[in-house]
């Protein structure tokens, strides 16, 4: 079946015999318990909304589809997802993550979970030899983000997934920039994705919520799925409601905003006062060949470091009439961004770049925007 097919029905439950009523959008159960029959089981397997909800179980099965795999865990929030994976670890476990990655798992390594234990090293996951000589025997988890946020550097999903397996350590995914409709890493023999849902899959900026995936036989499904029973971080029904409601624009979307952000990026990159532009899409980019091989399309995000420095990158920031200056990304509205200012000290992002997350305005009326936004600069 198609991903675009899938998208719109992967999570709807088919109708039973015993339904009054045959609702083309699922309801949304708010109840937080479920009463029991009278011989004390539990209807649908369902007991109290901490564990399990019929909007929760929808949306685990939707994106595990999606993902082409068997199991889903949803979570409240992306850093929570990962939270669970960490937490699925034991003191003295060793994780090999990405120098370029999302700056908040960057500081639940560095700092929450070193605290804890887990040991980290941090290498640039596209090069090859790095990885292989940073994996140590104790190494439990290798965790990788491509693109990466927010120079979007691209990781060899297949080979960094044969590294680690042949030293017995498990691979994560986050895939939250590319989404299953560009990039299903379980097929490069990924053991763990992970989604932001909040972002692209989300899509209209209105929910905040993250996923794991599992591949078939990964051993810490029962642990992350534990973790989140017993910590209780789970998204409420109305926001895997809102999800559900999103999923099935989801490839649309993306594949609208991937052509916005490559007309943008090629603008971008001929612009005199534009110094570096950070896209997998540009045949100069160099993980344009392995996205190319591991990505349908290249991604609604794009970077790009202004000739200048901090002021010069802030101006265009503030003189963008379209894009709205704003965190997070994914949605319908095209967002701009200066990452240095909202990262924390040390994180390596140059105090030249600005972040763009496309939306699904036209491409020439976010290249005007910038044209204009640029023009200002001395």
């Amino acid at each position: 079946m198609d991903i675009q097919t899938l998208a719109v029905h992967a999570g709807h439950q088919s109708e039973s015999a015993e339904d009054l009523i045959h609702p083309v959008s699922p309801a949304i159960i708010l109840s937080s318990t479920f009463q029991r029959n009278p011989d004390g089981s539990c209807p649908g397997g369902y007991l109290y909304s901490q564990i399990n909800n019929p909007n929760r179980s929808a949306l685990e099965s939707a994106i595990a589809k999606l993902e082409g795999a068997r199991d889903a865990v949803a979570f409240a929030s992306g850093s929570a997802a990962m939270m669970a994976v960490l937490q699925s670890l034991k003191p003295g476990d060793h994780v090999l993550a990405p120098l370029a990655m999302y700056y908040g798992s960057r500081t639940m390594l560095g700092g929450i979970f070193r605290q804890w234990g887990l040991q980290t090293t941090f290498a640039p996951m596209d090069d090859l030899e790095q990885v292989s000589a940073a994996i140590t025997p104790a190494t439990r988890l290798v965790i990788t983000e491509t693109p990466s946020n927010p120079t979007l550097r691209i990781t060899d999903l297949r080979r960094v997934a044969q590294l680690a397996h042949a030293a017995g350590a498990l691979v994560l995914c986050d895939n939250t920039w590319s989404t299953p409709i560009l990039q299903r890493p379980i097929e490069f023999g990924v053991d763990l994705v992970l989604h932001s849902t909040t972002k692209y899959l989300g899509g209209h900026s209105d929910v905040t919520g993250g996923c794991i995936v599992a591949a078939e036989g990964c051993p810490l499904t029962e642990s992350i799925r534990h973790c989140q029973v017993v910590g209780g971080a789970v998204p409420s029904p109305f926001d895997c409601w809102l999800l559900m409601r999103s999923i099935p624009t989801l490839p649309l979307r993306v594949r609208a905003q991937s052509a916005g952000a490559a007309a943008v990026a090629g603008f971008l990159q001929a612009h005199p006062r534009v110094a570096t532009v950070h896209y997998p899409g540009l045949p100069d980019h160099p993980g344009h060949r392995v996205a190319a091989s591991q990505m349908e399309l290249f991604g609604g995000m794009l970077s790009f470091e202004i000739a200048g420095h901090r002021a010069e990158a802030m101006a265009v920031a503030a003189r963008a009439k379209l894009f709205t200056r704003a965190t997070s990304l994914g949605g319908v509205e095209s967002l701009i961004e200066h990452r240095a200012s909202v990262e924390p000290p040390g994180s390596g992002t140059p105090e030249s770049l600005l972040r763009l997350s496309i939306g699904l305005e036209h491409p020439d009326d976010l290249i005007a925007d910038l044209e204009q936004a640029l023009s200002g600069l001395p």
